[in-house]
């Protein structure tokens, strides 16, 4: 394959060339990567748009402790456009790196190295040594991460990154808290929490809800003896049964029906609800109804405890009443251990079962999660394990009714992969809930794409938002700053280095947990000295704070923060509505009652090619190292951003979708290049004159109005400016890219299809100077649009072009690279709509043309008599008459009619049903529509065709409304039968399939040049070297040999380079042979190179 990339090194010249017919994209980019380094581009690029207004961005920190995944790679390439772009128009935009360093993806990766199994591994150990180990890991792969990103083609600072480690970073943050402290937004509260046995530490609500999974539970109804009357028993249901030694008591819906039944098999008395009967008992025989009653006829009712290790709470083991007890699971009779539940603790405390200051506090669970020697029969055992134990010990003392085995989702801990618990732990708070009105009022003022990510997942998040737990009892993290007397009473919260230092004289360079826990503050009221509480700060309260300790606000960076706050933009993927995003908005509320973004962009999920997540485990995605490798960096970002996945929705990856980006998109786009190039070579070759781009000249030759087609890419060009300008605006990827590709094959197969004689200097010098020129506005244009998004290849494109430049007088660093220089704007003086809309019909007549070409199986190297163009609008043939030329090369046709008149050629029209959706809706009456569809004369048809397509319905039939997709029309020439007929937007086209010999011999001849170009390629020879092609047919009778000799000449024309019989060929060097089958005879090409 070759190739346009050279070796080289930071010092090397870096020449941008076009060489060969191809290119491989991904040597390509190292090489601009190269050319980067050595024009240090980044850098440079911000130094010249330092006077410039702001652009502020926000860059979500990521951990380094695992290595980057496609959604990191998507993410990032959306940051990246829009920057890029906010860059290209006219703003200085600051991009910093950021690393989230603290937390559960450190700690447990320790956890599993060292084996520590809990708290007391670490206390042997020591804080310091263990947050040393976590110190160490914390940026493992940040090398990995720089390199792809930098791979990636993504500009971002490294240098000057911020780190949640980062002392002044640290600093920052408290001062954040302190805001809140004194706010009264924080408070230590004893709440129900989603726990990690694996972590040993409570989590955020929205930490619990990032990983559930389908997982087996046992099943388990129990026998509650009432105290009066231990015959009859409430029967409860539960999947936890690790819950029921701390059992307190049971509650039931006081307004649903209940039954007391006897279970026949049993000869037992049981009391469950009516609606439930069912779950317990399949077959009505297998039971009897004794009593009917409410649940309210229940409440206070005592029963007989499971276990006797609480059986002195005198508050306990009664029946209550609350009406979140449902009819849809269960017993009707829910098991209350309110140390394990959140509903359970807030029935139980206002039903004084339990009191918030007196205790007692049945949570005989260790921080492992273990049973204490409070629960003897099971102590040590982990709670999961234990469920077995307490389902025999149920069986063995008679009170277990039933058991099963329930498939449920359920929560899984997102860092260590094991079961979530609900438990009981004193935690510090921010107070959320009473702020739910203004997070919504703050969010509805940020725009977001896609809009129903804002307006229904996050905004109902935000609706049903609990308190948010910002302690985590763990060593590496950020400590919370409050310091606090032995007996609670005496709380002092510390905001900055400096405070801690007034307060306490010791002066410390980092505040974390091995420095800081040592540091006391004298009491202000006599309670002695206080001591800083163990907790520290869960990392989401870091990444959250990040818009201000970023900027070390408010120590040095006020001014910074308030040029930047609220961010422009932030990009992050749809799991963050309950991570990052909420944080933001929590804290940025509290503080400064405004939304921390003014734009978002939510990406979805990319998934493995099945649609299953993705998993490192199963090995169901391609590496992305080796797709950027294989294809090119610009290609994977296209394929991302063109993509459902920016609209918010899911992306199975496929590796053929980045293949089809080469394809369909990049390399039709470097052909044109190429094309351009080459022909400039050519025309310094053929007439001396070196082509030099002139814009002048551009705007000159539009006024003059010298060619339509330049008129129309021109014109076209200018409306993509518009589009991409109004689009990127609004940050509609989704928009912008899928326009881009369209415009490239715009480009591509049509403005050079149909442009390629003028290029290669057959018309005039004036005329080629003209397209040439052309060409090249429209390329430096597409390097410049396109830079956002294919920075690698824009970036090539613009250096070539570079050549085609004026040499400037004074070179500019400006000049450098693409990414230095400002989007074009759309000139309204080179907008001509007409022209705009002419080409678009004779691109649609012309596919038209060639669907009955394939149909008739003509191919387009072999020309027709005629192609008819009917249309019922004589300005729209009109506009397509001054564009007759392009019709018939398109097309390869010798003559085009044009014709308002369709009953001249007997073109028929005749209406059918369209069933698959009229069948739906018209139902019994199908057969009588339809007979009246097809029934319809020429003149209803017309008054069909005649309505707006957004005309709805078209008419009515039998009371059933007639849309446009329930009706086909089909048109079939009924006089003259060389003819075959297609119609599609108002037009109907004919096109004579019949070629008399004439025709067949300009086939040939198409049919030879054709081969023969195809052979140059595979030659890989270029348009300036010295060549001469010769041919030998056999049988000399034959119709190919005949024309290979009275077409000589035209045949030479045609290739530019000499078609000499076989027989004379000279010593030259042979580089290319072949010989193919063309209709009755075998023709053999022998390309030679001379020699001089």
């Amino acid at each position: 394959m070759a190739t346009t990339t050279t070796t080289t090194t930071s010092s090397t010249q870096i020449d941008f060339s076009v060489s060969g017919e191809t290119i491989q994209f991904g040597n390509n980019e190292k090489n601009i990567l190269a050319y980067w380094k050595q024009i240090n581009a980044f850098e440079t690029s911000n130094k010249l748009s330092k006077d410039r207004p702001k652009y502020s961005f926000y860059d979500g920190p990521p951990f380094a402790t695992g290595l980057p995944h496609y959604g990191h790679i998507l993410a990032g390439t959306i940051k990246d456009t829009v920057t890029r772009w906010a860059y290209q128009t006219g703003h200085h935009v600051e991009r910093r790196f950021g690393w989230d360093c603290h937390g559960l993806p450190v700690e447990y990766e320790i956890d599993k190295t060292l084996g520590i199994k809990g708290p007391e591994d670490v206390a042997k150990m020591g804080i310091a040594t263990y947050n040393n180990h976590c110190r160490q890991i914390v940026m493992r792969y940040a090398q990995e991460w720089e390199d792809i990103i930098d791979r990636m083609g993504r500009w971002i600072d490294f240098r000057r990154d911020y780190k949640t480690m980062y002392p002044w970073f640290m600093e920052s943050v408290w001062f954040i808290f302190k805001q809140l402290y004194e706010k009264g937004f924080v408070y230590r509260g004893f709440k129900v929490m989603p726990y990690s046995m694996g972590c040993c530490t409570p989590l955020s609500n929205f930490e619990a809800g990032q990983n559930y999974k389908d997982t087996d539970d046992p099943a388990v109804w129990v026998s509650f003896p009432l105290v009066n009357d231990p015959t009859v028993k409430l029967v409860a249901w539960t999947t936890t049964p690790w819950t029921l030694p701390s059992n307190l008591a049971l509650c039931v819906n006081p307004n649903s029906t209940y039954v007391k039944v006897l279970d026949k098999a049993k000869n037992e008395t049981f009391i469950l609800m009516e609606k439930r009967v069912a779950e317990l008992y399949k077959k009505p025989e297998t039971y009897q109804v004794l009593e009917t009653f409410k649940g309210s006829h229940l409440k206070e009712m005592r029963y007989t405890p499971l276990f006797p290790y609480f059986a002195n709470v005198p508050t306990a083991f009664r029946v209550l009443c609350d009406d979140y007890v449902t009819e849809e699971s269960g017993t009707g009779i829910v098991h209350q251990a309110p140390y394990f539940g959140e509903d359970d603790y807030r029935v139980c405390l206002a039903n004084g079962v339990i009191n918030k200051d007196a205790g007692p506090v049945v949570c005989p669970i260790d921080a492992q999660c273990r049973f204490t020697d409070e629960v003897k029969d099971f102590q040590g055992q982990n709670v999961k394990d234990a469920d077995k134990a307490i389902i025999k010990h149920l069986k063995e003392a008679k009170r277990l009714v039933h058991q099963s085995v329930m498939k449920h989702s359920y929560p899984f801990c997102w860092r260590s992969d094991t079961p979530l618990i609900y438990r009981a732990v004193p935690s510090w708070f921010v107070r959320v809930e009473g702020m739910v009105d203004r997070l919504l009022a703050n969010n509805s003022k940020a725009y977001w794409v896609p809009d129903f990510v804002k307006e229904k997942r996050f905004a109902n998040w935000l609706r049903d938002a609990r308190d948010w737990a910002i302690s985590r009892n763990r060593y590496w993290g950020n400590p919370m700053p409050l310091w606090m007397s032995e007996d609670g009473q005496e709380v002092v919260c510390v905001g900055s280095i400096e405070e801690l230092k007034q307060l306490s004289g010791v002066q410390l360079d980092d505040i974390h947990r091995e420095f800081v826990d040592e540091v006391t503050i004298p009491s202000r009221l006599g309670k002695g000295l206080l001591r800083r509480i163990p907790e520290v700060f869960d990392c989401w309260f870091e990444s959250g704070s990040m818009p201000y300790a970023q900027a070390h606000y408010p120590f040095e960076g006020r001014q910074t923060f308030n040029d930047t706050f609220p961010a422009d933009f932030i990009a992050e993927g749809i799991d963050q509505t309950r991570g990052w995003f909420y944080t933001l908005l929590v804290i940025s509320t509290a503080l400064f009652d405004q939304p921390p973004f003014k734009n978002l962009i939510v990406n979805g999920i990319v998934l493995a090619s099945n649609g299953e997540k993705m998993s490192k485990r199963k090995k169901n995605y391609p590496d992305p190292k080796l797709i950027v490798e294989e294809h090119g960096a610009d290609a994977l970002r296209l394929y991302l951003i063109t993509s459902p996945v920016v609209r918010g929705e899911s992306l199975k990856f496929k590796e053929e979708g980045v293949r089809d980006i080469i394809k369909d998109v990049f390399l039709p786009w470097y052909n044109a290049l190429r094309l351009l190039v080459q022909s400039c070579d050519q025309l310094k070759i053929d007439k001396k004159v070196t082509f030099v781009y002139d814009e002048k000249r551009l705007y000159s030759s539009m006024e003059s109005n010298t060619n339509i087609m330049d008129t129309w890419i021109v014109s076209y060009t200018q409306t993509l400016l518009d589009f991409v300008k109004q689009e990127m605006d609004a940050y509609r990827l989704y928009t912008v890219v899928p326009r881009l590709v369209k415009y490239i094959d715009m480009l591509t197969n049509w403005y050079v299809k149909l442009n390629k004689r003028r290029f290669k200097g057959e018309t005039t010098l004036e005329d080629c100077l003209i397209s040439l020129n052309v060409l090249c506005y429209i390329l430096l244009t597409m390097s410049k649009l396109m830079g956002p998004f294919t920075p690698f290849l824009a970036e090539y494109m613009y250096q070539v072009i570079r050549k085609l430049m004026p040499l400037s007088v004074t070179p500019s660093e400006q000049d450098l690279s693409v990414h230095f220089q400002l989007m074009p704007k759309s000139q309204k003086s080179l907008v001509n709509k007409e022209i705009e809309r002419a080409v678009a019909a004779v691109q649609t007549v012309i596919c038209m043309g060639r669907v009955v070409r394939e149909r008739k199986i003509v191919p387009m190297k072999y020309p027709l008599p005629e192609f008819v163009i009917i249309h019922k609008d004589s300005s729209v043939l009109k506009e397509l008459q001054s564009l007759e030329d392009f019709v018939r090369e398109g097309l390869n046709v010798r003559k085009v009619t044009f014709s308002q008149d369709r009953e001249l050629y007997g073109v028929e029209m005749h209406a059918e049903p369209n069933f698959p959706t009229l069948g739906k809706k018209a139902g019994g009456k199908v057969k009588v529509i339809t007979e009246k569809i097809r029934g319809m004369t020429d003149a209803d048809i017309e008054k069909l065709l005649s309505k707006d397509a957004t005309e709805s319905p078209l008419t009515t039939i039998e009371e059933i409304p007639i849309e446009h997709e329930d009706v086909h029309i089909v048109y079939r020439v009924a006089k003259q039968i060389q003819f075959e007929a297609t119609a599609e937007q108002g037009f109907v086209v004919l096109l004579d399939y019949t070629a008399d010999a004439s025709l067949k011999d300009d086939g040939l001849v198409r049919e030879i040049t054709s081969r023969v170009q195809k052979l140059r390629k595979e030659a890989k020879v270029k348009p300036t070297d010295e060549i001469v092609i010769y041919y030998s047919v056999e049988p000399q009778t034959s119709e190919i040999a005949r024309i290979a000799v009275e077409r000589q000449n035209e045949i030479t024309t045609i290739l530019g380079k000499s078609f000499l019989p076989l027989d004379k060929t000279q010593n030259h060097n042979i580089i290319k042979k072949e010989k193919i089958t063309v209709k009755d005879g075998e023709i053999e090409f022998v390309i030679t190179q001379t020699t001089n």
